[in-house]
């Protein structure tokens, strides 16, 4: 009698399975439509039947993690407070947040905090400058290890002949033309590089102050987070 049991539960697993990976596939369905997309569009984005899209839109709306406007679907608040505890390390992105707006002020380039994340720099936090228009910089976006960020994260860094910045990586016009991008290492405690703050300018004259403003800047978020460690736990929801 247990062997019919176990197959009525490992059914159940599946069909549990099933519905999780279909929720997921609607949710990237909207992030590749642009953030928000009706129920037809969802529904072929992903190769799901209307009807089971619809089923699942509708579960996902009962708990947040999907917002309706009209007819149309996005991803809901709780998604977003739910993906802001993921923390690459202790405290990190809070550490680097004045750092960054402070290098995106003292330099006017585009500022980012990349993690190596399978195999890619992941970005995880950014604040847009001057190359904005040719290179978007977006959190949860990712760069190939090619890349000024991504040499740093894969232990690749070296210095710019007649440089003094360690483990910098300074590029001008490698990966895209008209785009500069100088990135160095954030440690953490033991002196592993645990992210790579990156900064992209459309002036190669002006990259090497970059880099210099990018050192200070992971200067201040090493510290910060050797200093501080874990961030500290927050209430169920914040009401300003």
């Amino acid at each position: 009698m247990s062997r019919p049991a176990n197959s009525e539960q490992e059914r159940g697993t599946d069909r549990g399975r099933g519905v999780i990976e279909g929720a997921f596939a609607l949710l990237e369905a909207m992030r590749r439509c642009g953030g928000e997309a009706g129920l037809t569009e969802i529904a072929v984005a992903c190769t799901l039947p209307k009807g089971s899209a619809h089923r699942l839109l509708e579960q996902l709306l009962l708990v947040g993690a999907v917002e309706r406007r009209g007819s149309r679907y996005r991803v809901g608040s709780q998604l977003y407070r739910l993906g802001q505890a993921w923390e690459p390390h202790p405290g990190l992105r809070m550490a680097a947040r004045h750092p960054l707006h402070r290098l995106r002020a003292a330099t006017g380039a585009s500022a980012l905090l990349t993690v190596l994340h399978h195999g890619r720099a992941l970005t995880v936090a950014s604040v847009p400058g001057e190359a904005e228009p040719l290179v978007p910089v977006r959190n949860g976006m990712s760069f190939l290890l090619d890349t000024a960020a991504g040499q740093v994260l894969s232990d690749r860094g070296r210095t710019r002949p007649g440089g003094r910045l360690p483990g910098a990586v300074l590029e001008c016009a490698e990966v895209m033309d008209g785009v500069c991008c100088a990135a160095l290492p954030v440690r953490g405690p033991d002196d592993r590089t645990v992210a790579a703050i990156a900064v992209m300018t459309l002036s190669g004259q002006g990259l090497q102050r970059a880099a210099q403003e990018a050192a200070r800047a992971a200067a201040a978020v090493t510290a910060a987070i050797v200093r501080d460690g874990a961030p500290p736990c927050l209430p169920p929801v914040l009401h300003y």
